[in-house]
């Protein structure tokens, strides 16, 4: 008795209406199918299909079985796949997308070391800050940084990152240094177009959630942009304290109101499914969740 050769056919005659088509994508003769199902029903002691010469449909028990055998049979699928994933090498050509700034300052770096644990590995790494298809554009993961919406997509978290209000200590002495948010109208900014938040920014400080309207001098879809501009003096900046971190311990930048506090982002690697997740797409995930568990930027001032 194979239960589960039983469910498999079973599932195939109903999924196709015939026991001919059905025997057709099995690769099995009309007899044996119909056999399967019949030994499931005298087993089940339940009738699941009504055969007629021309038509064939399913009885309400044979509805919720269906439903069942489904279940069933992609969980089994599913776990033949995992295993056999997990047992291949790493291998092939694995094509990434990741931001530009972050990409070059934290994730260049460890492409080398990556490569050298699996030699059979050939990395396409792209960097964008655009939302890249993964599924249409056929990336095997992207390296995001924000707040995640509800997706299809499979993520898995792999550091934190905060928006940190600065400027050069020479701009300060010479436009002055803002006591709370709203002063920020009064202010120069370079403002990152691609901010979700847009020409909004949010603080959270003793009087609880702030949102402050910017009028910004400068605007730019690069970060590294944005840094080099407030490096000079032209204005303030919000940017993530992945890429402040050094200016900040150096004191070329100063933070800015520290007691508000603005938006934490997650990193995030997201990949489109769980369901058949290849050893070099597997390798990679344990690679980046182990070098990012403790990032370098944490230990800034006024992290915590």
């Amino acid at each position: 008795m194979d239960k589960y050769e039983e469910m498999r056919v079973f599932t195939a005659v109903a999924e196709a209406g015939s026991f001919v088509a059905a025997a057709d994508t099995l690769g099995i003769s009309k007899a044996a199918t119909s056999r399967h199902v019949s030994d499931l029903e005298q087993r089940l002691q339940t009738r699941l299909m009504h055969r007629t010469t021309r038509r064939l449909s399913l009885t309400q028990e044979g509805e919720v079985f269906l439903a069942r055998c489904r279940d069933i049979l992609a969980s089994i699928e599913a776990s033949e796949a995992e295993i056999s994933t997990r047992s291949g090498s790493a291998s092939g050509l694995l094509k990434l997308s990741v931001p530009v700034s972050f990409g070059v300052k934290h994730l260049a770096p460890l492409w080398s070391e990556f490569l050298q644990l699996h030699p059979r590995v050939l990395l396409d790494v792209q960097l964008a800050d655009r939302v890249v298809d993964l599924v249409e554009e056929g990336f095997d993961l992207a390296v995001r940084i924000a707040r995640l919406p509800e997706s299809s997509l499979v993520s898995r978290k792999l550091a934190s990152t905060r928006l940190v209000l600065c400027a050069a200590p020479h701009y300060l002495q010479r436009r002055g240094t803002p006591r709370h948010p709203s002063e920020l109208a009064q202010h120069d900014v370079l403002a990152y177009s691609l901010l979700t938040t847009g020409e909004q920014w949010q603080f959270t400080g003793p009087e609880g959630l702030v949102p402050v309207k910017i009028r910004p001098r400068m605007w730019t879809n690069n970060g590294d942009t944005c840094l080099a501009a407030a490096l000079s003096g032209t204005g303030m900046v919000l940017q993530p304290d992945f890429l402040l971190a050094d200016e900040l311990a150096s004191g070329r930048l100063v933070e800015v109101l520290p007691q508000y506090r603005s938006i934490e982002l997650g990193i995030y690697a997201v990949y489109p499914t769980r369901k058949f997740v290849s050893p070099k797409v597997r390798a990679l995930l344990e690679f980046l969740s182990g070098k990012l568990s403790k990032p370098d930027w944490l230990g800034m001032p006024g992290k915590s």
